[in-house]
């Protein structure tokens, strides 16, 4: 059974730093196309950054690039974002989520071409307040 967990949320003041952490169990990382989301109350759910299985490459949304970075960890079978200089605006629920299926690239999903959901596989959400 695949299966995703979110860790790392918590409440941060702005121009912090925060770590999240995306635990995969059931498949390996580096297989899956996966990558962080966001969803802010009353918004649709956005694509952050991404990590593709067939390159590695990494892409990140306009957003947030030169603030949020996304890492794989192959040896603990997860997947970081790192985030700084954090504003209110960030705030949400962050969610991981990763699919397998042909023919959906997680740079597709990111850039906003193709829409979050065609991601199949989901964690629960971490929630991130930034607030001072």
């Amino acid at each position: 059974q695949v299966k995703l967990v979110e860790s790392g949320g918590g409440l941060v003041q702005p121009g912090g730093s925060l770590t999240l952490s995306c635990a995969a169990s059931g498949f390996l990382v580096e297989t899956y196309d996966i990558g962080w989301f966001r969803q802010a109350t009353g918004k649709e759910r956005e694509g952050l950054a991404g990590s593709s299985s067939r390159d590695s490459s990494t892409h990140t949304a306009a957003p947030v690039k030169g603030r949020f970075y996304i890492s794989r960890d192959s040896a603990n079978n997860t997947l970081n974002l790192q985030m700084y200089n954090l504003k209110p605006e960030d705030t949400g629920v962050y969610y991981c989520g990763a699919t397998n299926r042909m023919g959906t690239r997680i740079e597709d999903v990111i850039a906003g071409s193709k829409p979050y959901y065609a991601m199949d596989v989901w964690g629960k959400g971490t929630l991130v307040t930034v607030s001072s």
